[in-house]
């Protein structure tokens, strides 16, 4: 398993995310992920093995014994109710895009529910959705209400199968993993959610259990452990799902029921408990020091989902978003606490502490499993202002006779010192005011001959300076248009008539943009000023207001916003002009099927678009497929693209000791051979192995200097492309008339 080099530079870690796909890997040669499901009814079950689950079970009393002494089916408190009329209120009249609280909408609460609770369909039996299906068209009276027996009621009968779960795995690493068989001919479903069946009979139940644990110990035999480690740490993680279970609190199947609801409107509606507001706080104040991460949960994994710009995860660039965290330790002297199978807010506090103080991550790189952790050590500290700041450098690119100056400048997020504005301060720091000055200071250090805005990994921030930023290379017109509940979209201007660059500009955009950044590309794309390139990005086309509650707060959304082509960047994002060969993964936010809001696009508005890309694309794209056909660089991205592609169809995983050593073989192969190209292309010797490969990666994350980022310099060149497009055609225009010289 290797992992890009980790570096200081923010657009080389945006590279990185690209090399990351190298982790899927490990999907062939190190396991499934938690939860596994057989691929064919009459796969062969290992005789051995229920006879080891009836004498464990005998030894402890029998199965209703075991779970009847944690089942206690939890209620709703008092306060539920009023708290869940007050957000149905609020979602119902003040949500941008208001639907009716019917039939229809009871059924969609219902699945979202089970999807919450169940999301790959392991422990509710098809019976049990039957049963509870008396529920499908009663949630909606339910809602209006406050009633929420019927959420209670579902919640408690997936709880029971998830101890009856606890039950069965602990009887079987009671009698020994050795009984496994890795000889036979078995085989998992890595991904059960939505396409898989719920499970018809409580044998097909356990044959899932039973399977996802095998697959858990091959894993750990591929990695080395000996048996009686990896019982060990199966068994601490089976006690801590038994753990988190015990320690739900009505609180927690309220918030994930009333959820359930909120996401029927849009994937980014949401209600805060009262102690996840508090938590909301401390994030939104930095008075609490961290990694300057977002966590959430997959299965018994807890999972990055978002790393804050600027923070200390964020510059140290070894945890990465879809990164799933198994183990926390406070310094290389404490042992690891494994963390599978606890609460997020629990490993959230494991995670705090004190400012300039380490704390160590054993993670799994998104897509491996569990033979593939590695350790990375992240100091904690609070998120500031100028870590967040916008930066620039130059690069000097020669082409024929010349050498071209390109500058390049960072955006990681849109900010603005909102307490200095309000304060009355008359230049608040902004990013549009930083941005202006390293323009002005790129002139001041002997000029640049064309500008990148790197907005790669930017996953937004404030809307006015969205609208600012694209003022700065624009003289004047409509930038976006903002939807309201029941009224017509609002136009956003840039009104200053000043322009800070008009010169060759490129902006670069990935899977990882979003929102406010999504606004600045599409409107540079829609004026025809500059050239967007990179991959297709997020579509987050929504602005969400955060309400007080009686208890909790409500993140509602209020508006959505549409570029003034008409387009809504909602889903859809923006497609960039040149696209570079980049692996997308399914967002995090929102890819737990969360529905997107309706309505993809309004009237234009009106404005004149400056025209200057589109008569150069078709020439810029062929000089660019040209030049890229045969780069190392390009050739090693078009490799990894083509491989997490074909590793995110891969459904099926081998349980056959002998199949999953040759796989691992085979993709290790596959693996080295791509990273040697880029090894070869920096002019280095190939690595032999991708144990030796790992210990260079670990080296040169002590250096300094940063990396040359090859998306970068292509961006450049195609810059460059197009000064000369430009340079030739004003060359060949006819001499301007009388008339239009005076006119000009």
């Amino acid at each position: 398993m290797t992992r890009p080099t980790a570096t200081r530079s923010r657009a080389a870690r945006a590279l990185a995310a690209v090399a990351a796909a190298a982790t899927l890997c490990a999907v062939f040669a190190a396991g499934a992920l938690a939860v596994a499901n057989a691929t064919d009814a009459d796969a062969v079950a290992e005789p051995n093995i229920q006879s080891v689950i009836d004498q464990a079970r005998a030894g402890a009393g029998g199965p209703a014994e075991v779970v009847a002494a944690d089942y206690h089916p939890l209620e709703p408190l008092p306060r539920h109710h009023d708290t869940s009329v007050a957000v149905v209120d609020r979602v119902g009249n003040y949500h941008i895009q208001p639907q009716p609280l019917d039939d229809d909408a009871s059924q969609r609460v219902f699945e979202r529910y089970l999807r919450h609770l169940d999301y790959r369909r392991t422990h509710l039996l098809a019976a049990d959705v039957a049963a509870l299906g008396k529920y499908r068209d009663r949630l909606d009276d339910a809602l209006q209400e406050g009633d929420l027996a019927p959420a209670f009621d579902i919640y408690n009968t997936y709880r029971r199968r998830v101890l009856e779960r606890v039950e069965y795995e602990t009887a079987l690493l009671a009698g020994g993993v050795e009984a496994f068989d890795f000889d036979l001919d078995e085989a998992v479903q890595t991904n059960r959610a939505e396409e898989a069946p719920w499970p018809a009979t409580r044998e097909e139940l356990e044959n899932l259990w039973r399977l996802a644990l095998k697959s858990r110990v091959l894993s750990g035999k591929l990695a080395g452990e000996s048996l009686p480690t990896i019982a060990k740490i199966l068994a601490k993680r089976v006690k801590n799902r038994l753990r988190r279970i015990r320690q739900t609190r009505s609180e927690d199947v309220f918030r994930t029921f009333i959820n359930a609801f909120a996401s029927t409107y849009d994937r980014h509606t949401r209600y805060f408990s009262p102690r996840e507001s508090e938590d909301f706080n401390i994030s939104m104040s930095l008075s609490l020091e961290g990694i300057g991460a977002e966590l959430g949960i997959e299965g018994d994994y807890t999972v990055v989902e978002r790393l804050v710009p600027g923070g200390p995860a964020d510059r140290g660039g070894e945890l990465r978003p879809s990164d799933r965290i198994v183990a926390v330790s406070q310094s290389a002297k404490e042992p690891f606490v494994d963390i599978v199978g606890w609460r997020t807010d629990d490993v959230v506090q494991l995670i705090r502490g004190p400012k300039d103080s380490p704390v160590l991550l054993k993670v799994l790189p998104a897509g491996a499993e569990t033979s593939a952790t590695e350790v990375v050590t992240i100091v904690r500290n609070v998120v500031k202002l100028e870590d967040q700041a916008v930066s620039k450098h130059i690069l000097d690119v020669p082409r024929g006779q010349r050498e071209y100056r390109i500058g390049v400048i960072d955006v990681p997020i849109f900010y603005l010192d909102f307490e200095a504005m309000e304060a009355g301060e008359s230049d608040p720091r902004s990013t549009t005011r930083d941005v202006a000055r390293l323009i002005d200071e790129l002139k001041a250090e002997g000029g640049v001959d064309a500008l990148v805005v790197d907005v790669r990994g930017n996953g937004g921030g404030s809307l006015q300076e969205a609208v600012a930023l694209t003022g700065l290379f624009m003289e004047s017109g409509p930038v976006v248009q903002v939807s309201n509940l029941r009224r017509a979209p609002s136009k956003h201007h840039d009104t200053d008539g000043a322009v800070a660059w008009d010169g060759p500009l490129a902006v670069m955009v990935n899977q990882h943009s979003a929102s406010a950044s999504e606004i600045f590309a599409g409107a540079i794309q829609d004026h025809g000023i500059g050239i967007v390139v990179g991959s297709q990005t997020f579509g987050k086309g929504t602005v969400q207001m955060l309400l007080d509650m009686r208890r909790g707060k409500l993140k509602l959304t209020r508006q959505k916003f549409f570029r003034v082509s008409g387009q809504s960047t909602d889903q859809n994002g923006v497609v960039p002009d040149i696209a570079y060969p980049l692996p997308s993964y399914p967002n995090a936010d929102g890819g737990d099927g969360a529905i997107a809001l309706a309505g993809e696009r309004v009237a234009a508005a009106e404005f004149q678009s400056a025209d200057m890309v589109r008569p150069f694309l078709d020439t810029l794209r062929e000089r660019h497929e040209e030049r890229v056909r045969d780069d190392p660089e390009f050739v090693y991205l078009r490799g990894w693209k083509e491989h997490a592609e074909q590793l995110q169809e891969r459904n099926i995983l081998s349980l056959n000791e002998t199949t999953r050593v040759a796989e691992k073989e085979a993709a290790d192969g596959k693996v080295l051979a791509l990273e040697n190209i880029r090894l070869a292309a920096k002019g280095e010797e190939p690595a032999a192995s991708l144990q030796e490969l790992n210990e260079r990666r670990r080296q040169e994350r002590t250096r300094d200097e940063p990396p040359d980022d090859p998306l970068v310099r292509e961006t450049a060149n195609i810059l460059i492309d197009y000064i000369h497009l430009a340079q030739l055609e004003i060359a060949q225009a006819p001499p301007p008339t009388e008339a239009h010289a005076l006119a000009r």
